[in-house]
């Protein structure tokens, strides 16, 4: 029987020839099914992805040399493009639409060897925290399915914590790779901005978007890592200097890491979490670390400043969903242009959609621009500031994932200002573009997983992951 644990186990299985893509890939496919209840994907290529791992294993028979993802099943959030595939966003607006080309990072996976199981569901357009605001409902937690799996890309976390794929393809704009993963109980992982091609993602908020990876262990994270994050003259936000490590880390006793303290005392953590995570420090400090705490003053405005700013772009970005050139298109009488406009991107978008882009157009507008966007610009450069300084003196920054562990199923959807403010530990890596992880270290009394956040330097993924996997190798379970 075919059991997965990690992607060098794996392909050694398949180069003694006692597994096969083949094998694989109906392992999934059956797995899939057995667990449809799950929700966690929009649509799913079988008969492809069996074709694809035939073609693999007989290339793999006459000799040719393989790819560093090679028979490696992976799922795509379903905001990411994958040629003559579909591509809905979870949403009514792009409910027929089909990408007509690959994500680069989609791409850099096919050509290594990787196999597209299907599409995971997501919250519409990536805007929520729940993955319950999808046109194909609600996406259960594989922990507990009253839970929610969380979200965005809870399809995406889902999937791999129920054994539905190796490895999965998110988005994260403020914490959506990195929130479901926690909730979920595996491993997500932000790359810095501009480290991945944001090429055939569809956009959110162009400033904060970065594909994501979520797996099981950092080690299946750094090979995926490594096949993406490459240059991409399609993207011109992408940064010139490739993935690289600032200094060698072989031990915890070699780094020096910054406890986020205001957020570790914030009234809104669930005090599990926060002995949880003092635990760890204080394990880290016995084990020769060097711990020090930073403060900062500007952790209450983080979350206003960045929904502000997604809102203005997302306002931007999806205006081209009108009906004519793109989306959904309603089938009434129309008396004019602008009714025609209304009534397609009204029957197109769900309501978070709809609201933040009202949002978003409110705080552009002539009179609010500079008292709105204007000062979240300016909170958001104090906020890199800070991370500068941080990083100054210390290698990383330590703080919770989440206030809370995974929530009941529709319940926080009643509360939409106290789902926007959960967000207040993820949404500083975003503003900041710097590369963010939450490592499953924990479970909670009420059997919920949930893990801690590292941070660090801009374009020092490499470190951020070795330090990731000692501290998953040492410290699980706490």
């Amino acid at each position: 029987m075919f059991q997965f644990t990690d992607i060098a186990t794996y392909h050694d299985a398949l180069r003694s020839g006692t597994v096969t893509c083949e094998d694989a890939v109906k392992h999934y496919l059956q797995k899939i099914d057995a667990n449809s209840n799950l929700n966690a994907y929009t649509c799913i290529f079988g008969d492809e992805a069996l074709a694809r791992a035939r073609e693999l294993d007989s290339k793999k028979r006459s000799g040719a040399s393989l790819g560093k993802l090679f028979g490696v099943v992976v799922s795509l959030k379903d905001v990411i493009s994958y040629a003559g595939h579909p591509l809905t966003a979870a949403s009514k607006m792009l409910s027929d639409f089909k990408a007509v080309y690959s994500a680069t990072a989609v791409q850099k996976l096919l050509d290594e060897g990787a196999i597209i199981i299907g599409m995971s569901n997501c919250d519409e357009f990536a805007m929520g925290s729940t993955s319950e605001r999808s046109v194909y409902g609600s996406v259960r937690n594989p922990v507990d399915q009253a839970k929610v799996a969380g979200g965005s890309s809870g399809g995406s976390a889902a999937a791999v914590r129920a054994g539905l794929c190796m490895v999965s393809l998110g988005s994260d704009t403020g914490g959506s790779v990195r929130q479901p993963a926690d909730f979920c109980g595996v491993v997500g992982f932000k790359p810095s901005y501009g480290s991945v091609s944001r090429y055939g993602l569809l956009a959110y908020a162009s400033s904060f978007d970065q594909i994501g990876i979520i797996a099981n262990n950092v080690d299946d994270v750094k090979k995926v890592l490594e096949v993406i994050s490459q240059p991409d003259e399609m993207d011109s936000t992408m940064d010139r200097a490739t993935v690289r490590s600032q200094k060698e880390i072989k031990k915890l006793k070699d780094i020096g890491i910054a406890v986020f303290r205001p957020a570790l005392e914030h009234s809104s953590l669930d005090n599990e979490i926060r002995e949880g995570v003092k635990r760890l420090i204080a394990h880290l400090k016995e084990g020769g670390a060097a711990i020090g705490d930073t403060a900062s003053s500007l952790l209450d405005y983080i979350v206003p400043a960045y929904y502000v700013l997604t809102t203005a772009e997302a306002s931007s970005n999806l205006n081209r969903f009108d009906g004519i050139r793109y989306g959904h298109r309603s089938n009434g009488a129309i008396e004019n242009l602008e009714e025609f406009y209304k009534r397609n991107r009204s029957e197109g978008f769900g309501k978070e959609v709809k609201k933040r882009i009202m949002l978003g157009t409110y705080v552009l507008s002539e009179g609010y621009y500079d008292a709105y966007f204007t000062q979240a610009q300016k909170v958001r450069q104090m906020v890199i500031d800070e991370a500068h300084e941080v990083f100054e003196h210390y290698d990383f920054l330590l703080l919770p994932t989440t206030p809370s562990t995974a929530y009941d199923l529709n319940s926080a959807v009643k509360d939409d200002v106290s789902l926007y403010l959960a967000d207040i530990f993820t949404v500083y890596a975003n503003l900041t573009g710097l590369p963010a992880i939450t490592i499953p270290l924990f479970r909670h009394s009420n059997g919920m997983p949930f893990g801690v956040q590292l941070i660090s330097s801009k374009i020092n993924e490499i470190n951020l992951l070795e330090v990731a996997g000692l501290l998953l190798k040492n410290y699980r379970e706490l």
